[in-house]
């Protein structure tokens, strides 16, 4: 009998202690799971204002016009040297460079950069295309013309009544480079450049084109 009375009470010690163990444990499983509370902004904390992000990087417009998001300044709208050209009575085209010796730096700059010294070599000296410093003047050297056989090229040129009035080795035409060189005061910077190193058309500006035919 005191056998089984000590068994009895050995095995309700065991099952009194299993609830507590367990309730200790789910306890600490619950705190563990549970998120730690947003801490609020101390008093007087400023925040950022919405969209700043976004905001960074926008171009605003300069005073000289519009500008898109990288500064790209946006075309005037002027006419083309071959508007110019076609546009223009003819015998009215004058350079606005009398003096070309002024602009004639920059008008090689001009003449590099639209690739004539593919044809006319980089010194107006000649290759594929004709030379540009002898004296040799195939459509005449006065300022309407050139300004129109650079912008039209040969066949555009004879188009609008213009012949030939001398002969070169190259029998090739002049290509079209008025939508190739970018507005009308480069194509007159690069005639001057022009004379600058032709001695022979010094004279040309008091030239006057030809009549139609």
């Amino acid at each position: 009998m005191l056998l089984r009375l000590l068994g009895t009470l050995t095995i309700l010690g065991v099952g009194l202690s299993c609830p507590v163990v367990f309730a200790a444990d789910a306890q600490s499983q619950t705190e563990a799971s549970t998120p730690p509370a947003a801490t609020s902004p101390a008093p007087g904390a400023s925040q950022a204002p919405s969209g700043a992000a976004a905001q960074q990087g926008e171009a605003s417009p300069s005073a000289g016009g519009a500008t898109s998001a990288v500064g790209v300044q946006a075309p005037s709208g002027g006419k083309s040297p071959t508007e110019t050209a076609t546009d223009t009575p003819k015998g009215k085209l004058a350079s606005p460079y009398q003096d070309f010796a002024k602009v004639a730096d920059e008008g090689h700059q001009k003449f590099m950069g639209a690739g004539c010294n593919g044809c006319h070599g980089g010194g107006g000296g000649g290759g594929m295309g004709p030379p540009l410093t002898n004296q040799v003047w195939v459509y005449g050297k006065d300022d309407d013309t050139l300004f129109r056989l650079v912008a039209l090229g040969s066949d555009g040129l004879k188009k609008q009544g213009y012949s030939r009035k001398g002969s070169e080795n190259v029998v090739g035409p002049m290509p079209a480079m008025g939508s190739v060189v970018k507005s009308d005061d480069d194509l007159w910077k690069i005639i001057a450049w022009i004379r600058s190193v032709n001695p022979s058309s010094v004279s040309a500006s008091a030239e006057t084109a030809p009549p139609p035919q």
